[in-house]
């Protein structure tokens, strides 16, 4: 039953990162109206750097993969930490709003990574 759970979560969190990253190329969905003017100005930020939202739409695509095939959940965990990180901090100083879901979704991702602990381990030993 765990694992059934645990890999509908997964599925749910790799298809959120997958549609994250093909909005990135795509453009198909809509930027909210309603942001702050903090997150805009650090948007407008980063779509000076030109290579900075192909980069990690990417990532997103290929962690989303990985985190949804339970054989490379692991590696797909550690490859989207680094985005859910930042997606966590933009949420905590720039749109507390968004907030709630960054901080299930960071969650899951963390569970994942301590179920997966154990294929970790040759690499701090």
């Amino acid at each position: 039953m765990k694992s059934k759970i645990l890999f509908v979560i997964c599925l749910l969190f790799g298809l959120m990162f997958i549609n994250a990253g093909l909005n990135k190329f795509l453009n198909y969905l809509p930027m909210p109206k309603d942001l702050p003017e903090s997150m805009t100005k650090v948007m407008s930020a980063f779509m000076q750097i030109s290579w900075f939202f192909p980069l990690v739409g990417l990532i997103e695509i290929i962690g989303g993969i990985l985190f949804i095939i339970p054989k490379f959940r692991a590696l797909g965990a550690i490859i989207i930490l680094p985005v859910m990180v930042g997606i966590l901090l933009l949420n905590i100083f720039d749109a507390p709003s968004g907030l709630a879901i960054a901080l299930v979704m960071f969650a899951i991702n963390i569970w994942v990574i301590i179920e997966n602990r154990a294929k970790y381990m040759p690499l701090v030993r």
